[in-house]
C-alpha cells in the first residue's frame, strides 16, 4: 500500500510539471502508459515509448486514439526527428541506464526550442548488491546502477545549452515509513504535497527528485 501511494504522489507530482502548451509528450520506458491515459481524450499528442512490444501494445489497447502513438526503440537511438516533442518525460528510467549523460543527450535531441524535460529518479538512494549466483558478481539490486542528488543529475548537462535547471525532492521517507498512506491516500494532491513538504523541512529523508529543463 504504502509503495502504491508512494508511485501515485510520484506521477502526479511529474505531470504537474507538464506545461499545459506541451501539445506533443515523449513518455520514455513508458511502462503501464500512465502519461498517456492522463491524456487520452485532449488534443495532446503522447508517443508511448518502451523497449518491449508488450509494453507498447497494451498501450495501445488500453488508450487507443489518433493522438496516441507507441513506438518500441532505444532511448539511446530515437527514431525521431531534432525538435519532434514539445515534451519528454522519463520517470525512473535514468537510474537503469549505463550511460546517463549520453542518454540525456538522445533526450534533448527531441526536444523542440522551449520545449521541457522531465525526469524523475530515486534521490540519494543507497544501492544494494547481491552476489550472483551465476556469475558469481556483485549484481545491483531492481537494476539501479547509479545514484543521483540534484548536483549529479545538472552536472549531467554540461556543455549543453539549456535555458532553466530546477528541481525538487519530495515523498518523505517517514511518512511512507509510519504508514502514513492510509489516510493520505485520501488527500487531495496539493494537501499531501503541503503535508510531504513539512515532513521533509523537519526530517529531510526524500524519496524521489524530479529536474525539469528548459531547454
Amino acid at each position: 500500500g504504502a509503495t502504491e501511494h508512494s508511485e501515485r504522489r510520484l506521477r502526479e507530482y511529474i505531470l504537474t510539471q507538464i506545461p499545459s502548451s506541451a501539445k506533443s509528450i515523449l513518455d520514455v520506458g513508458s511502462g503501464s502508459a500512465w502519461v498517456a491515459k492522463k491524456f487520452h481524450g485532449s488534443d495532446t499528442f503522447v508517443c508511448s515509448l518502451d523497449a518491449t512490444i508488450v509494453n507498447t501494445s497494451k498501450a495501445l489497447e488500453k488508450y487507443p486514439s489518433a493522438k496516441h502513438a507507441a513506438v518500441v526503440a532505444d532511448a539511446f537511438k530515437l527514431p525521431f526527428k531534432p525538435a519532434t516533442f514539445d515534451c519528454v518525460v522519463a520517470a525512473e528510467i535514468i537510474e537503469h541506464v549505463p550511460d546517463p549523460a549520453a542518454f540525456v543527450r538522445s533526450l534533448m535531441k527531441v526536444i523542440a526550442p522551449d520545449g521541457t524535460l522531465i525526469i524523475s529518479t530515486p534521490y540519494k538512494e543507497v544501492i544494494r548488491y547481491a552476489l550472483c549466483i551465476h556469475c558469481n558478481q556483485k549484481t545491483p539490486l531492481n537494476a539501479h546502477l547509479h545514484s543521483f542528488d540534484e548536483k549529479k543529475l545538472e552536472s549531467l548537462f554540461s556543455g549543453i545549452p539549456i535555458k532553466n535547471f530546477s528541481w525538487n525532492a519530495f515523498n518523505n521517507k517517514l511518512l511512507l515509513f509510519a504508514r502514513t498512506h492510509i489516510i493520505l491516500k485520501h488527500f487531495p494532491f496539493a494537501l499531501w504535497k503541503l503535508i510531504d513538504r513539512a515532513a521533509n523541512a523537519l526530517f529531510k529523508k526524500p524519496v524521489n527528485i524530479v529536474i525539469r529543463i528548459t531547454k
